[in-house]
């Protein structure tokens, strides 16, 4: 892994690396899901349909939820609620049109409590996932879904990795997946909180994807690029998740990204805004749920 970061990359101040600690579950990962519960409650129409997202969150969780949702319905909570639903909406979105194009393996590069495996409409397809996250989590989530009985499907597929010390690619020949076969890969909610070198590290793995494989991953842009509000914003955001041990610490330029993208090998690499996922998905809305600035989502294509 130690190859000096890409331009692109703005290192934010030296912060201990800690996404997962030893044999604790990753407190983002529950806290996104449980923002993904609260939308199926609370929001309507939904962006994102997820009968799993409630029952995954355990009895007891799940039912303070399910009493009490608007715990989980301040300004703050709302537009990082409208975020996580966009970005998986949109690569779910992707993914479909993967599949319609004959791309049989979806690869969750960070897949925390996500629960497209367990709800997955392409059994006819014969779609394989592939679920890769730090092993703490990945047990967490495996003992969350046994004690929810939640039925694991013989296309699921764990793959277990450090992301700052483990080989992806070596992890994922022992999987089986098929780096001869193109892939729809989604890395959400991962570079902000790894350093720049380990994200080289995963694109350049990524960049050897079969032709016809798309990856989509989200980012945070540099705090230059924000407006005064979504500054304040991007701060308590920010020192929030600090606070809990997992903090960000990389940012991209989105063009620089782009450029880094196409010398990798990718034939195009385009930037979804904030104003593009509003715009698709929460346009004449009556409640008003938007997502904020921030993050962006590049999708690149072999």
């Amino acid at each position: 892994m130690g190859c000096p970061p890409h331009e692109g990359v703005h290192r934010m101040p030296t912060l201990p690396i800690n996404i997962v600690r030893e044999g604790e579950p990753s407190r983002s990962a529950l806290g996104v899901a449980s923002l993904r519960a609260a939308h199926q409650l609370l929001d309507e129409p939904l962006v994102l349909s997820d009968p799993i997202a409630l029952p995954l969150l355990g009895a007891s969780a799940g039912a303070a939820l399910r009493d009490d949702p608007f715990t989980l319905n301040d300004p703050m909570s709302r537009g990082l609620r409208a975020a996580l639903v966009a970005r998986s909406r949109f690569v779910e979105d992707e993914l479909a049109r993967c599949v319609a194009e004959g791309v049989r393996q979806y690869l969750i590069v960070g897949a925390g409590l996500d629960t497209f495996a367990y709800r997955n409409p392409y059994h006819e397809e014969k779609l394989r996932v592939f679920e890769v996250d730090h092993p703490g989590t990945q047990r967490w989530k495996q003992q969350l879904v046994a004690e929810a009985g939640i039925r694991v499907p013989e296309s699921l597929i764990f793959v277990p990795v450090d992301f700052e010390r483990d080989d992806l690619g070596s992890a994922l020949r022992q999987s089986g997946f098929r780096a001869d076969q193109a892939a729809c890969v989604s890395w959400m909610g991962v570079t902000m909180y790894l350093t720049a070198d380990a994200i080289a590290a995963i694109l350049r793995t990524l960049s050897g994807l079969a032709a016809g494989s798309r990856l989509c991953f989200d980012y945070r842009v540099p705090v230059t690029m924000l407006n005064p509000v979504e500054r304040v914003i991007n701060e308590l955001l920010g020192q929030r998740v600090a606070a809990m041990g997992e903090p960000w610490l990389s940012t991209f330029d989105p063009a620089h990204l782009k450029r880094l993208l196409l010398e990798l090998g990718f034939s195009t690499a385009e930037s979804a805004t904030p104003e593009d996922l509003n715009a698709r998905y929460f346009a004449r809305r009556k409640d008003g749920l938007r997502t904020g600035g921030g993050v962006e989502i590049m999708c690149a294509t072999k």
